[in-house]
């Protein structure tokens, strides 16, 4: 089959034949029919993230099941699925109490194993990980959820408690940033997006977002949220993920609001000297989301189904997987318009 794959990190990746993936005795193999293009296959190929080389990356996908191993129960071939980007063992503490977005054994296509930037891919732990799409919901949109509108998806709902009338701000408007941003708006928030890119922030007006902060003009980005929140937003997101991103968005919040981690920190930036002094006495929340369980999609996918959320329109490109290995390379620039997405 065709496949996108890097033999080092930061080497130029390439459309290759590879071997079919084997289907594994409880899993399936899913006919990709989109895959999302997300920073975290960037993280993978620049070596942020340590992966088995050669490698395929690929973690959002949506597709065909054409191969059942012998132990799954649940599924048969020709379902139309998708799966979170963390699959659960469905078997550990964490997994048995709702929490296999932090599963203690997880596997995740794109960095535990081979990815869906591929004709197929395969996927261990069938019947505890894969959710079944909606009719009418088309391959290109459903790749888009698997990870960034998922992630925002519950990192507002669970962790955030966002609610009618709160000022919600979002810091980095890619695409977990402007998931965030129609989720928040969806669930009855006023959002405030920031970002340093006039043309992200343009699109996060255009759904939703009824402020805005560009980061590269304001010498004190934490003030002129807290100047267009009255105060402070009741909720703050740093979807970009940078110790900068992480200090502002704690320091722009208002007393007993609550923060939330979504974008991933490396290197230096990992240990962000974020103000506790300001947590002690604000009483401020700081939560950390890692994705979203399996069983708890049907509640976003209703809201998707139901049109108060459309994730297509977060949606920047769609390319081929020939045009992916440019399209990875790139992200090195900041800036994307929306979220690419690969449609075989």
């Amino acid at each position: 089959m065709k496949a996108v794959q890097f033999e080092a990190y930061g080497s130029p990746p390439r459309v290759v034949d590879v071997a079919e993936p084997r289907c594994p005795p409880d899993g399936v193999v899913i006919e990709v029919g989109a895959t999302g293009l997300c920073r975290s296959d960037w993280h993978a190929w620049r070596g942020h993230e340590t992966v088995a080389l050669p490698h395929i990356p690929g973690h959002e996908f949506a597709g065909v099941i054409a191969a059942v191993g012998e132990r799954v129960r649940s599924w048969t071939v020709g379902e139309r699925v998708t799966a979170p980007f963390v699959l659960g063992c469905g078997i550990c503490e964490q997994c048995r109490a709702g929490a296999a977005q932090v599963c203690t054994d997880q596997r995740q296509p794109g960095f535990s194993g081979p990815g869906s930037f591929a004709e197929r891919v395969a996927v261990e732990r069938a019947d505890f990980n894969l959710v079944a799409l909606p009719a009418g919901l088309d391959f290109v949109t459903a790749a888009s959820l698997g990870c960034r509108f998922a992630t925002a998806f519950r990192a507002l709902t669970a962790h955030a408690r966002v609610g009618t009338g709160q000022w919600v701000a979002v810091f980095g408007c890619g695409g977990v940033g402007l998931s965030a941003v129609m989720i928040a708006t969806a669930l009855g928030a006023q959002v405030v997006a920031v970002d340093a890119f006039a043309g992200a922030l343009e699109r996060a007006t255009a759904i939703g977002a009824v402020a805005t902060v560009e980061a590269g003009r304001e010498p004190d980005t934490a003030g002129a949220v807290i100047a267009a929140t009255d105060g402070g937003a009741h909720v703050s997101m740093d979807a970009a993920g940078s110790a900068a991103t992480a200090i502002a968005s704690v320091r722009s919040l208002r007393r007993r609001g609550r923060h939330v981690q979504v974008g991933l920190l490396h290197g230096a930036d990992a240990t962000p000297a974020l103000a506790m002094d300001r947590v002690i006495a604000f009483e401020l929340e700081l939560y950390g989301s890692h994705g979203m369980a399996a069983r708890d999609y049907p509640a976003m996918l209703e809201l998707v189904e139901s049109g108060a959320l459309q994730p297509r329109r977060l949606v920047g490109s769609v390319i081929d997987l020939n045009g992916t290995p440019d399209a990875l390379m790139a992200m090195d620039a900041p800036g994307a318009d929306g979220i690419t997405v690969v449609a075989m």
